[in-house]
């Protein structure tokens, strides 16, 4: 099993995620992609898009605003609900998330029930805490005009969140996509996008931040037949996690969750979970919605949300079923079960198995020897056809030959196809095989 700092250092080294801000010192709960993890993350999320989306006629995409009516928050309840059990020691005033501080408690937990577990502060190693409180985790922020010394109700007025969630910009979109497409059901209206949440704690590398991207789909079905689509949805997440994104299957497990933990809105919600390096973690949740958001919306706005069935003339408020994700616990998961050490010629090797079509190179193309140049130029020809066929290819003429293996084993880049003397004779070429390490010879033509 990986460490999750040696994934962390592996990140950092090779340029695929670096600490947000960190010429200045970094600023917790954010991090930045870097050119590797920039590709690896596009990756993964066309992958969602091309299998939940692209591959279904009754999947529509939107892409909605960050910034919304405050009244999106009063109507789904985050305004009143969206808070976690805050906590502070009155030794050194540090600040915590009640629930994952101490075990055997969740984030509805009183104060009496956290300090029967006698949980020490985990800075000073004191037990000496103040009471919960609950902390909403929106951020705020003020449009228009709005300066520090302007009255209390001009400031009221202005106040604004960033989204907590991509969820209700699909909701508050569905009577736009029924008037304009007038969609069948069963159909879905999928988003990727950014999300902010003011987490208390923040921690396990990308695992819990305080801006992620999430990639979410509302199926808006019939009541009467939500159970029979959230089957067929469950099954497609299981193949997407395992045969899409390749992780293993006995590292993905269904906990369903019982009523006192579920969400407000839900009746019925299946946490997916994952063996991370650190431990078992949420990885992606489906969950059973019924009318709740809808009949929200159709409260606060006035409007009627009903949808009229084109065949049989029945008007009713659908019901709806969500498959959710975050990108970057997703891609967590996908380094964590890639993450391989082993030994070549008694040396130790990382290696990333990523499958190939979420590796960030498909090839990597090297002349033997960067000082002659016929090697170089028919490198550079062979590089330049395969970027045409393949886009995401990669050039290394750094360093000894086994230097530059040893880099693409660590990035995850599946074959390096390296162009010798040999190849000036007959157009042939070494294809190294990242997991194997075997070498075959390739005509160019059959690349």
């Amino acid at each position: 099993m990986s460490k999750l700092e040696d994934i962390v250092s592996l990140c950092k080294r090779r340029g695929f995620i670096f600490p947000g801000s960190d010429i200045y010192g970094g600023m917790a709960g954010t991090w930045d992609f870097g050119p590797l993890g920039v590709i690896l993350k596009r990756n993964i999320m066309d992958q969602w898009w091309k299998f939940f989306v692209e591959n279904h006629d009754n999947v529509y995409g939107i892409d909605a605003a960050i910034l919304m009516n405050p009244r999106t928050w009063i109507a789904s309840g985050h305004t009143a609900t969206f808070s976690d059990p805050l906590i502070e020691c009155k030794e050194c005033k540090s600040r915590f998330r009640a629930d994952k501080i101490a075990d055997g408690i969740n984030e509805s937990v009183t104060t009496e029930e956290f300090l029967a577990t006698h949980t020490k502060c985990p800075v000073c190693g004191k037990e000496n805490w103040g009471p919960i409180r609950k902390f909403n985790m929106m951020f705020s922020t003020h449009v228009g005009a709005v300066l520090p010394d302007d009255d209390k109700d001009l400031t009221e007025k202005s106040t604004a969140y960033l989204r907590p969630e991509t969820a209700q910009g699909i909701f508050t979109n569905y009577k736009n996509v029924v008037d304009t497409f007038y969609p069948n059901l069963p159909f879905g209206l999928a988003q990727q996008g950014k999300a902010f949440r003011n987490e208390i704690s923040p921690r396990d590398f990308i695992l819990r931040d305080r801006e992620c991207s999430q990639m979410e789909i509302e199926f808006f079905v019939h009541p009467d037949t939500w159970e029979e689509n959230f089957e067929q949805i469950r099954k497609a997440n299981h193949d997407f996690l395992e045969n899409v994104m390749n992780l293993p299957k006995d590292k993905v497990h269904e906990l369903e969750v019982p009523a006192k933990d579920r969400a407000h809105y839900s009746k019925r919600t299946i946490d997916y979970m994952f063996d991370y390096p650190n431990g078992q973690e949420e990885l992606m949740g489906l969950a059973y919605r019924t009318d709740f958001d809808l009949k929200n919306i159709e409260r606060e706005s006035g409007k009627s949300m009903e949808y009229r069935d084109k065949n049989t003339g029945e008007s009713f408020v659908p019901h709806v079923i969500e498959p959710s994700i975050g990108v970057e616990r997703l891609f967590l998961a996908v380094l964590s079960a890639a993450y391989t050490e082993d030994e070549i010629d008694g040396n130790k090797r990382i290696v990333l198995k990523l499958p190939e079509n979420l590796a960030p190179y498909k090839y990597c193309v090297s002349p033997l020897l960067k000082n002659k140049p016929e090697l170089v130029e028919k490198a550079q020809k062979v590089y330049q056809i395969l970027r045409k066929k393949y886009n995401n290819v990669t050039w290394d003429d750094s360093g000894n030959i086994g230097k530059r293996y040893r880099k693409q084993d660590e990035i995850g880049t599946p074959k390096c196809i390296v162009i010798d003397f040999d190849t000036l004779e007959n157009d042939t070429v070494t294809v190294r095989d990242r997991d194997t390490t075997d070498q075959v010879r390739i005509n160019i033509s059959d690349l």
